[in-house]
């Protein structure tokens, strides 16, 4: 089904149903003023997602009101492996049989990322996303800035240098990975919308699925007239 077709699929509500720095501020925030925290950090995902602000500017924000320690992101992981979109989860098999062409290409995070996706079969060299700073306690303090993943127009950068030929297909929610077909660095750009649909990446999309089952269809019979013209 995937000869010389490659998959990248974004993390954060598509392959699972959840934005997963959300979900660690409500392990991690405290307080009276925790409700309103979470609602600044959706709020901020929000906008990046759709591009109104820059996905440094959104990542940066998200970081200043985040912390967690090596303990919180292990129970993170835990959550999250129960959040996994419906429809993926319900064709594991097809992961498991196709993990070799398909990518993970995530602003999230490689610690939260990695030990979800292994379950799918797909490996770590497979996850290009970023990765926490620590100290020496085991708390986070930041994020690797060098990472072209926590810059702007980051996924592009790295999909132009992986080791990969042949037609790319991006499955995302959010601008930015509509970014990498816009960029030319994808053929195809699919706005997954199980989760979440933004009608200003949705507009953009060359297909969108509603589900992986749609997804699939796609893959099978509607690309050979979207790549035939890629």
């Amino acid at each position: 089904m995937l000869q010389n077709t490659t998959l990248l699929f974004d993390f954060d509500s598509t392959f699972t149903q959840v934005e997963a720095l959300d979900v660690l501020g409500d392990i991690v925030l405290s307080g009276p003023d925790k409700q309103q925290k979470l609602e600044l950090i959706a709020s901020v995902t929000r906008r990046g997602m759709l591009g109104e602000v820059s996905f440094r500017q959104s990542l940066e924000k998200r970081m200043e009101i985040l912390g967690g320690t090596r303990t919180d992101i292990e129970k993170l992981v835990r959550i999250l492996k129960t959040k996994v979109s419906k429809s993926i989860t319900e064709n594991k098999s097809f992961f498991l049989q196709h993990a070799d062409n398909i990518y993970i290409i995530s602003s999230g995070f490689k610690e939260f990322i990695i030990p979800v996706v292994k379950d799918f079969g797909i490996a770590p060299d497979h996850v290009y996303a970023n990765t926490f700073v620590w100290d020496k306690n085991q708390s986070i303090t930041g994020f690797d800035r060098a990472n072209p993943l926590s810059q702007d127009g980051g996924k592009p950068e790295v999909v132009q240098k992986l080791p990969i030929e042949g037609k790319i297909v991006v499955i995302g929610d959010g601008y930015t990975d509509y970014e990498i077909k816009k960029a030319g660095a994808a053929d195809i750009f699919v706005a997954f919308t199980e989760n979440v649909n933004r009608p200003p990446v949705s507009e953009r999309a060359d297909f969108i699925a509603s589900n992986f089952y749609n997804f699939l269809n796609f893959i099978t019979n509607g690309t050979k007239t979207v790549l035939s013209q890629a």
